[in-house]
């Protein structure tokens, strides 16, 4: 079992991270991210603000170990993530990230409960404690009368609220949101971001979200804007 670090020392470090991609233009890659520096503590909530195109999505790629950094490292709960093998990152991503995205990729075949309890069945098969909390989460977001409903017969912000759950099952020390309020309508975006500033005090877990949305921005206490690659509080 992995033991955490102090709470005195912050969650999420990045320092000097940049990103770079193959470009049409020999020898020129594409630089995204330009030398980002960052801590968040633990149980901050900060939202990833920046005009579209400016490496938002890739920077949260490389929080969430989802990708890795061209150079500089990102230390996630003391253990820097450029030094993990492919089978630690995976754990990592399962048991101590959650994730949202614009889209809740949903799997259509399956009912709200059981696409909920998809992350903890990575090494074996959900158990009663995680059915049980599955079925507490669900209710809690105002879909306890839904769990046998399948995505097809849910609207877009029970979808999106069936996705915030199923991110939070394993417990994780980090939720990351990406454009969550997206595709959603005004007043829903609204509700959804005020669950998820909720859901960041009751289960103890940090928020870190991209967004375009001013009102979601705001739900947040802490605001950073990327701007040509880099970091600007």
């Amino acid at each position: 079992m992995n033991t955490s670090v102090s709470s005195s020392t912050p969650l999420l470090k990045l320092d000097k991270v940049a990103r770079e991609f193959p470009s049409a233009v020999k020898d020129e890659p594409l630089r995204v991210l330009r030398g980002v520096t960052m801590k968040v503590e633990v149980g901050e909530t900060i939202a990833v603000t920046g005009p579209s195109g400016c490496g938002k999505s890739t920077l949260l790629n490389l929080i969430g170990s989802l990708d890795l950094p061209t150079s500089g490292s990102v230390t996630f709960d003391g253990r820097d993530v450029t030094l993990l093998s492919e089978n630690e990152l995976a754990a990592l991503r399962n048991s101590e990230i959650g994730f949202i995205f614009q889209s809740h990729h949903l799997l259509p075949q399956c009912n709200v409960l059981e696409n909920v309890l998809i992350p903890t069945i990575a090494h074996g098969t959900a158990n009663k404690e995680d059915e049980d909390r599955a079925r507490r989460l669900l209710e809690r977001v105002g879909l306890g009368e839904r769990l046998t409903h399948r995505p097809g017969k849910l609207s877009g912000g029970e979808r999106q609220r069936t996705a915030v759950v199923r991110a939070l099952i394993n417990k994780p020390k980090l939720l990351l949101a990406d454009e969550p309020t997206g595709a959603l309508d005004e007043a829903t975006a609204e509700k959804l971001g005020e669950l998820l500033v909720e859901l960041n005090e009751e289960e103890k877990v940090t928020l870190i979200t991209v967004t375009h949305s001013v009102s979601l921005a705001s739900c947040m206490k802490r605001t950073v804007r990327l701007a040509e690659g880099k970091i600007v509080e």
